[in-house]
């Protein structure tokens, strides 16, 4: 069974192995495709049209089924990899492990952003950003710009202590614990973070940052403890509404994964620790 770690943890071989893995995916092409995926439904997930990976009630089983689908891709390379996650709670500075040389690098140079250390720099010339925004063809940052403070963890624990998964309009507008993680209402967790990192976490291009799987694998984890905090708190909608996910609607881009079928991760995953 698969584990996913704190980062923090990792050992040093266990940051060269996921590491490694993230190279051969880009080297090969596939991990490409994945930024691309990710971008088509930014662009298209809207507050009054269909829906899918953001903005919806779907945004935290499609990103589940995301993380799954890429966390097999790298264990095509290396049967021991798996996804980490960054409680950003905790590690909440420029200088936290996670940014160190010899595993994610640091933050963007201040002219242009880019980042200039560790194994996606452009200079090593094995992260070339081919999935843009713009012309720039280098991984950018710029950690602590956009906004001055990652989420702490008492605003995390004010999302979980909400009882009810989701309400309508079922969009960024809705009231519950799906849109206040996403972080369209309140507090604002998973899209702050984005914007904390920024250069191309902070567009629809996110994935073009290694950091984007570690973040989602935290969301990921903030709502495995939120299903462990409301037991008799399900997936909303259950059925009968129109341009978003229902409970046993398919997700796309797959042709055979319903959220019904994402609730439970222990089938795929299991946590250090959820509590």
């Amino acid at each position: 069974m698969t584990v996913r770690k704190n980062q923090a943890n990792l050992t040093t071989t266990e940051k060269r192995a996921f590491v490694d893995a993230l190279l051969e995916l880009k080297r090969s092409g596939r991990y490409d495709t994945f930024i691309t995926t990710h971008n088509a439904f930014i662009m298209s997930d809207t507050d009054n049209g269909d829906r899918v990976g953001h903005r919806s009630p779907s945004f935290l089983p499609w990103h589940r089924r995301f993380l799954i689908q890429f966390e097999q891709a790298l264990q095509a390379v290396d049967p021991t990899v798996a996804l980490p996650y960054w409680d950003w709670t905790v590690d909440r500075t420029a200088a936290s492990s996670l940014w160190a040389p010899d595993f994610l690098g640091g933050t963007g140079r201040s002219r242009d952003g880019q980042v200039t250390e560790g194994p996606f720099a452009f200079g090593g010339g094995r992260w070339p950003v081919t999935v843009r925004v713009d012309g720039r063809g280098f991984l950018r940052r710029a950690l602590g710009s956009g906004v001055p403070q990652l989420p702490t963890r008492a605003e995390v624990d004010s999302v979980l202590a909400m009882p009810t998964y989701d309400t309508a309009p079922w969009n960024s507008a809705s009231d519950g614990f799906r849109n206040h993680l996403e972080g369209w209402r309140g507090v604002n967790l998973h899209n702050r973070v984005h914007v904390w990192v920024g250069g191309q976490m902070a567009t629809g291009v996110s994935p073009n940052d290694p950091v984007f799987w570690l973040h989602h694998a935290f969301i990921d984890r903030l709502w495995a403890q939120w299903q462990a905090r409301h037991p008799n708190s399900a997936y909303l909608p259950a059925a009968g509404t129109a341009n978003v996910v229902d409970l046993h609607d398919v997700m796309r881009p797959w042709n055979d994964v319903t959220p019904a079928d994402m609730v439970d991760h222990t089938k795929h995953y299991t946590f250090d620790t959820v509590a």
